[in-house]
């Protein structure tokens, strides 16, 4: 499982100072982002090679409000690793553990330049499998 820490700023949350629904998809993004960094991918170096994930779907399901100024953690793990996709499980969590949301996430694969998909390369595939 990767772990990151996000900090609640008021511009993540609406009037009443709640994080704005759309924001937890933008936390469980670096949450993805940041799992590809720990095992040595820049997903900028990946777009270099002509390669680049997509989300494909997600689903979230809320379970309690994120507020402002809270220190949040984002857990990320894969559930299924495929050809050319993976599903990742992720969580978002209060500094008590409380969970806050949870969601699932699918992202395929695709060549940048054509968009189609494509396998994930096989190092890429090696370290995520070592990882988990």
């Amino acid at each position: 499982m990767a772990v990151i820490t996000v900090r609640v700023y008021y511009e993540d949350t609406d009037a009443g100072g709640v994080v704005y629904h759309a924001n937890h998809i933008k936390y469980f993004e670096r949450g993805r982002t940041e799992l590809l960094r720990d095992l040595g991918y820049q997903q900028d170096q990946l777009m270099q090679q002509d390669i680049c994930f997509v989300v494909r779907s997600l689903n979230i399901d809320y379970k309690r409000p994120a507020l402002f100024n809270q220190l949040l953690s984002v857990e990320t793990t894969i559930n299924t690793l495929k050809r050319a996709s993976i599903v990742f499980d992720q969580a978002i969590k209060d500094a008590d553990q409380q969970l806050i949301a949870q969601g699932q996430v699918t992202v395929a694969c695709v060549t940048l330049s054509s968009m189609k998909a494509t396998a994930i390369p096989t190092n890429l595939k090696e370290d995520l499998l070592g990882a988990f």
